[in-house]
């Protein structure tokens, strides 16, 4: 052995020689790595795991490769016992990277207060806001996203389906409970955007096939309904024919406007909060009445509505009417800053971006993607090698637009929506709680559509108790924002101790 300062000599070798190649992704493999953290202001070592669980036919035929990367706190004297939370992302086809690195997990990517990651690669920083001192975590990535990959991979497609995503993950959740003996833990599930789908649609399963009942469902910027927001099976655009969406994103084109600077006083002067109950009181009334009369809606009504939607959007008047009062989505995000050649973010309006093209009416990206994207991708693929042990030669699948079309044939002629299935689950096992957190600049999954959703889950008044509503200054992944980063720690600290009580 040699000090930092020796020099190699002849007979210590080559300095660079190749690593071995690591096992194949269809084979099982794990790495685990010890570690410290500090949080909450409690300094304890944890054991970190990353690795590929295969999932198997009975008879032993290999069906999935599914990659995770848990992390359990060691100075536990029964793990048994401790809570343990399995969280993944959305898209479909999103690995679980952006609750790992952003949230969740005990190192996370340097962002400033705002959100801006700085220039490339990035770089990790010991994340002081985890909830790894009161949780284990377990961070899923579902097949063909990060690692996972079906056996053989001409059979991926088939796994781009909705149950069949939903039976997958719960089986992984089956097996890794049963190879760490964590059946008697506490358990919960969170999901981001369509993991909030899935983690409905997984509590149900959960139920259903392994008789599993959980403590609790983490929903972050959820969609359970996706009427709410326009979507069909085919498009995310906004449906003909449906006027919910429009009513329900008024709201988040206020916010959005808002924080631009784009309203006129005395809107413009008032605190968020106090702003967005104006609209939402007129969207529950004028608003609504105006789209339901359709054509029968008088000259001097529209106008007025006009004058009213544009007053709250930051839109002109005249946009508006040419919209027939139905202001689409991605209009307004092309539309609201189209005068300074630049767009807002879908997932996150508070990023801007430009466009090739200032006309048009859809945007050519989302700057929010753009400005987070490079970091979280950078810092994952460095992270799981040089702090994890983990080697693979496959590449880490962020976002995978490989996925779509993703099969939605269970929901042939209506829209997808799994709010029934919480809601029979929540009225089984009434001790679940369900945490659902949004951010005011999420034109993905609006707040206002989410509040719409659990407004009409018709759960017994004594069941909605067990339902908690968290809103946030930021967007879709609103823990980018520090505050809300912090606010969400404290918020699923007590989350997780109420549910485990």
């Amino acid at each position: 052995m040699t000090d930092d300062t020796s020099k190699p000599t002849k007979d210590d070798g080559p300095k660079d020689e190749p690593k071995p190649e690591p096992p194949p992704h269809h084979e099982e493999h794990l790495s685990e790595t010890r570690h410290t953290a500090t949080i909450g202001g409690e300094t304890f070592s944890y054991t970190a795991t990353a690795g590929r669980i295969l999932l198997k036919e009975e008879e032993g035929k290999k069906k999935a490769s599914f990659f995770f990367t848990a992390y359990t706190r060691d100075d536990i004297d029964d793990p048994a016992t401790r809570p343990i939370v399995f969280a993944f992302n959305g898209g479909p086809g999103s690995s679980s990277v952006w609750l790992h690195l952003g949230m969740l997990g005990p190192r996370r990517v340097a962002l400033d207060d705002e959100g801006n990651a700085g220039p490339p690669p990035g770089r990790l920083v010991p994340n002081d806001v985890s909830i790894l001192d009161v949780a284990d975590l377990v961070f899923i990535d579902p097949i063909s996203t990060g690692y996972s990959r079906a056996i053989p991979e001409e059979e991926a497609k088939s796994y781009h389906h909705f149950t069949k995503d939903i039976e997958s993950v719960g089986d992984f959740v089956r097996l890794y409970l049963t190879r760490f003996a964590r059946w008697a833990s506490p358990k919960f599930v969170i999901g981001e955007s369509y993991g909030t789908t899935r983690s409905a649609g997984l509590a149900g399963h959960l139920l259903e096939r392994y008789g599993l009942t959980l403590n609790g469902v983490i929903l972050i910027s959820s969609v359970l309904n996706f009427q709410t927001v326009g979507m069909d099976s085919k498009t995310w655009t906004f449906h003909r024919g449906n006027d919910l969406p429009y009513l329900l994103y008024l709201p988040v084109y206020a916010a959005t406007a808002w924080y631009h600077q784009r309203l006129r006083d005395p809107l413009q002067s008032l605190p968020l909060p106090e702003l967005l109950r104006a609209v939402e009181a007129y969207v529950a009334g004028p608003y609504q009445q105006a789209l339901w009369k359709g054509s029968r809606i008088t000259d001097a009504e529209r106008n007025d509505v006009a004058e009213q939607v544009a007053r709250f959007t930051g839109l002109s008047k005249r946009f508006v009417l040419l919209s027939d009062l139905r202001v689409e989505k991605f209009h307004f995000m092309k539309e609201l800053l189209r005068d300074e050649g630049r767009t807002v973010g879908r997932l996150d309006s508070r990023y801007t971006g430009i466009d090739r093209f200032k006309v048009g009416s859809m945007l050519e990206h989302d700057p929010a993607i753009d400005a987070l994207l490079g970091a979280y991708s950078s810092m994952l693929n460095d992270y799981v090698r040089r702090d994890l042990g983990y080697e693979s030669d496959l590449p880490y699948e962020i976002l995978n637009p490989k996925v779509w079309p993703w099969n939605y044939e269970d929901f042939q002629n209506a829209f997808v929506d799994v709010s029934e299935t919480l809601r029979s689950v929540m009225t089984r096992n009434p001790h679940m709680k369900v945490y659902v957190a949004s951010g005011y600049f999420d034109l993905g999954t609006p707040y206002s559509a989410t509040d719409y959703t659990f407004s009409h889950l018709g759960l017994e008044p004594e069941l909605m108790d067990n339902v908690t509503l968290a809103y946030f200054e930021a967007g879709h992944m609103m823990y980018v924002h520090r505050p809300s980063l912090e606010r969400l720690r404290s918020d699923l600290v007590g989350f997780i101790g109420a549910a485990v009580v």
